[in-house]
C-alpha cells in the first residue's frame, strides 16, 4: 500500500509541472446548513461547492463521479462503465465518513426537498444527472437539525439551473466510447423578463465490460417559474428517469435474467419571498416510483418464476421564514410534513396475477413524519458567530425525538475562519426495517449519531485551503441478528480532511483533497484514505484535465474474511473548442489499466474511453 501510495504521489508531481486546473475556491453563498441564502465564512458547517464549470468539464452526465473527485471524505461505489442499478450486487452507494447512504443515511436534495427510496429510504444513485444542475452544495457532517431523518451523514444538495438575465441558450452533448456505451443530452434554459424555463432531455446506455450487464436510461427535467415581483418568486418542476439494467453477479456465481425496470420521478411547487431582513418559502413535494425486478437465477435453465414490484411515494410540504431582528442577527423558524407510503408484491411471470408477499402488512404501509425546528445565528462581534438549533421531529411509528446542534465561528482575520461543530444526527428505521421480509421488527428505534467537529479555512490570492478533523459515535445502529432487525449496531469514526487549490496563472492551476478514516467498526465501500490530485491546462482553444485518485484501504468485505483494496487510478479528459458553438472532447478513465474492485465480486473495467462533441447556441 505505501509503496502504491508513494507512486501515486509521484506520479501526480510529474502530471502537476503539466497541467493545472482552474481555481476550485468555494463560492461564498451557500443554501444549505440554512433554509436562506448565506455567507458559507458565517456558517460553522464544513460545506463544498461545486459549480457547474466543474461539474461538466468532464462529461460526465451523472453528478456523482464528479463529487467523489471534488469532495474529501466521500466515496460513490462502482461496478460498471455506466450504471449504478439497484436490488442485490448493486452500486452507486454513497459514503461520507463512513456512513453509508446505501442504507439512507445520507440525505440527496434537489432544491432542498428530499429525493430517496420511500421503501428501502435509499438514494437511487442514477438519478442525479449532471443536465439538471447549476451547482451541487455537500454538507459534511449531520444536517438532521434541519433536514431531519436520513441527513445523519451528511446531505448533497443538487441546485438547479436557472438564467438571471434575458436570453435563450441551448446546449446538445454527444458521445460514444467503450463497450457500446452513448451517451446524448439536450438542454435549454430561457428568460424572457419575469418568467424563466428550464428543460432537459437524456439518454444513456452501455453494454459494460461483462456478459449480462446492460444498462439503458432515459431521463427528462422541466422547471417554469415567474417572478411575481422584486420580492417573490414561484415556480414549479417535474424531473423523471427511468431505466433498464441487468446484474450480472459475482464472477463467482453468476446470474441470469437477472433484470431491473425502474423508474423515479418528483414533483415540486414553491413560493419564496426574499426582503432586505427577512425571508422564506413554502414548497410542496412528492417523489414517486416504480420498479420491477426479476431476482434471476443461477441456473438458466431453470429462470425465476415471478417479478418482484414496489411502488413508493413520498409528499411533504416544507415551511419556513427566517428574520434579521437586529444587527448582525439571523433566527429561521421552520416546519416539515413527511408522508411516506409504499406497497411491495410479487407477480407471476405467467398469468401476471399477484402473489403472496412476505410483508407482515400484505405489502402496505404508511408513516407519517412532522417536525418543527428553530436556528438562531449571532454574530456576537464582527470577528465572532455562534449557531445553535433545535428540531423536535415526531414520527407516527418511533415517536418523537429532539435534534439539537450549536456552534461558533472565530474569524481572526479577514480571509481565514475556525469552525467547531456539535451535532446530531438520526434516522428513522424504514419500510422495510419495520415491514418487510421476515427479519423485520416494528419495534425499532431511531438510529442516532454525535458528531464533533474543528476545522480551518483560508484564502490567500490565488491560493486557498482547508482542514478539519472529526469525531462521530452512534448507536442504535440497526442490524438483522438472529434473523430479526434489533437496535444493536455501533459506530465509532474519527479522521482528518485537507482540501486546497492554486491559480497559478491564466493557464494553469491544480486542486487537491485528501481524508484520513479510522474506523472502529468497519464497513464495506470506505477507504482509510482517499487523496486526489487535479490538474488543469487551458491554451487557445485547447484544455486539458487530469485527475489522479488514490483509494486505499477500500473495504470490498468485513468481517472473518475482511478484504482490502488499494488502486490508483489515473483519468483524463482532453476538448478542442472549433469555435464558439463546437466543442470536441475525449476522456480516459482508469488509464492506468488497473485491475480492482469496488463491489466484491465485481471487477471494474481497465481502461476506457469516450468522445465526442458538445453544440452550444
Amino acid at each position: 500500500m505505501k509503496k502504491n501510495l508513494l507512486f501515486c504521489i509521484l506520479a501526480s508531481l510529474a502530471i502537476s509541472s503539466y497541467a493545472q486546473s482552474d481555481s476550485r475556491e468555494l463560492d461564498n453563498v451557500v443554501v444549505t446548513g440554512t433554509r436562506n441564502e448565506t455567507d458559507v465564512r458565517h456558517l460553522p458547517f464544513t460545506v463544498n461547492v461545486i459549480d457547474r464549470k466543474t461539474l461538466t468539464e468532464k462529461e460526465q452526465t451523472n453528478i456523482l463521479p464528479t463529487l467523489m473527485e471534488q469532495v474529501p471524505g466521500l466515496m460513490i461505489t462502482s461496478r460498471a462503465m455506466m450504471g449504478y442499478g439497484v436490488s442485490g450486487g448493486a452500486a452507486g452507494g454513497i459514503n461520507l465518513r463512513g456512513i453509508t447512504g446505501g442504507t439512507g443515511q445520507i440525505l440527496v436534495l434537489i432544491d432542498g426537498h428530499p429525493q430517496y427510496q420511500g421503501i428501502y429510504s435509499h438514494p437511487i444513485s442514477d438519478s442525479y444527472q449532471t443536465m439538471i444542475a447549476e451547482r451541487v452544495e455537500v454538507l459534511r457532517g449531520p444536517a438532521s437539525m434541519l433536514y431531519g431523518s436520513n441527513a445523519m451523514g451528511g446531505v448533497i444538495n443538487i441546485v438547479t439551473r436557472q438564467m438571471k438575465t434575458n436570453g435563450v441558450h441551448t446546449h446538445v452533448n454527444l458521445g460514444a466510447g467503450s463497450w457500446g456505451t452513448i451517451q446524448a443530452e439536450a438542454s435549454n434554459i430561457l428568460r424572457q423578463g419575469r418568467f424563466f424555463s428550464n428543460v432537459a432531455a437524456q439518454y444513456n446506455r452501455s453494454d459494460n465490460h461483462r456478459p449480462r450487464m446492460g444498462f439503458e436510461q432515459y431521463g427528462g427535467f422541466a422547471k417554469v417559474g415567474y417572478d411575481i415581483s422584486d420580492h417573490w418568486l414561484v415556480y414549479a418542476d417535474a424531473n423523471i428517469t427511468h431505466f433498464n439494467a441487468s446484474h450480472p453477479g459475482t464472477e463467482d456465481s453468476p446470474l441470469y435474467d437477472a433484470d431491473q425496470w425502474i423508474t423515479r420521478g418528483a414533483v415540486s411547487a414553491a413560493l419564496e419571498n426574499n426582503y432586505e431582513r427577512t425571508s422564506g418559502g413554502l414548497s410542496v413535494y412528492s417523489n414517486f416510483g416504480s420498479h420491477k425486478i426479476d431476482d434471476g437465477t443461477n441456473n438458466p435453465a431453470k429462470p425465476t418464476q415471478r417479478y418482484f414490484r414496489s411502488k413508493d411515494n413520498l409528499a411533504g410540504v416544507s415551511l419556513y421564514q427566517s428574520a434579521r431582528l437586529f444587527e448582525g442577527n439571523r433566527i429561521t423558524l421552520g416546519f416539515d410534513w413527511q408522508h411516506i407510503y409504499g406497497n411491495a408484491w410479487y407477480i407471476s411471470k405467467a398469468t401476471g396475477e399477484e402473489m403472496a408477499t412476505q410483508n407482515k402488512q400484505s405489502g402496505k404501509s404508511h408513516r407519517n413524519e412532522v417536525a418543527g425546528y428553530v436556528d438562531f445565528r449571532q454574530d456576537i462581534i464582527n470577528w465572532l458567530t455562534v449557531d445553535a438549533g433545535l428540531r423536535v421531529d415526531h414520527h407516527s411509528v418511533t415517536g418523537t425525538e429532539l435534534i439539537p446542534q450549536v456552534g461558533i465561528v472565530v474569524r481572526p482575520m479577514q480571509t481565514g475562519e475556525l469552525k467547531a461543530m456539535v451535532s446530531k444526527g438520526f434516522r428513522n428505521p424504514s419500510m422495510k426495517d419495520l415491514y418487510l421480509y421476515p427479519p423485520s421488527n416494528e419495534e425499532l428505534e431511531p438510529e442516532r449519531i454525535m458528531n464533533y467537529e474543528l476545522s480551518w479555512r483560508h484564502r490567500i490570492s490565488d491560493f486557498n485551503y482547508g482542514v478539519n478533523i472529526f469525531y462521530l459515535k452512534g448507536d442504535n445502529m440497526i442490524q438483522t441478528v438472529n434473523k430479526k432487525n434489533v437496535n444493536t449496531g455501533e459506530i465509532e469514526n474519527c479522521g482528518g480532511e485537507l482540501e486546497a487549490a492554486y491559480r497559478i496563472n491564466t493557464h494553469w492551476s491544480l486542486n487537491t483533497n485528501h481524508s484520513f478514516l479510522h474506523m472502529k467498526n468497519k464497513i464495506i465501500g470506505a477507504p482509510e484514505y482517499k487523496g486526489f490530485i487535479g490538474a488543469n491546462c487551458n491554451y487557445g482553444k485547447w484544455n486539458a484535465i487530469v485527475g489522479l485518485q488514490y483509494l486505499g484501504g477500500l473495504y470490498t468485505e468485513v468481517g472473518k474474511d475482511e478484504t482490502k483494496e488499494n488502486v490508483c487510478l489515473l483519468n483524463a479528459t482532453i476538448g478542442y473548442a472549433l469555435n464558439r458553438y463546437i466543442r470536441f472532447w475525449v476522456r480516459g478513465e482508469n488509464l492506468l489499466a488497473q485491475n480492482y474492485e469496488i463491489n466484491k465480486g465485481y471487477p471494474m473495467p481497465r481502461a476506457t474511453f469516450m468522445g465526442g462533441v458538445n453544440l452550444k447556441f
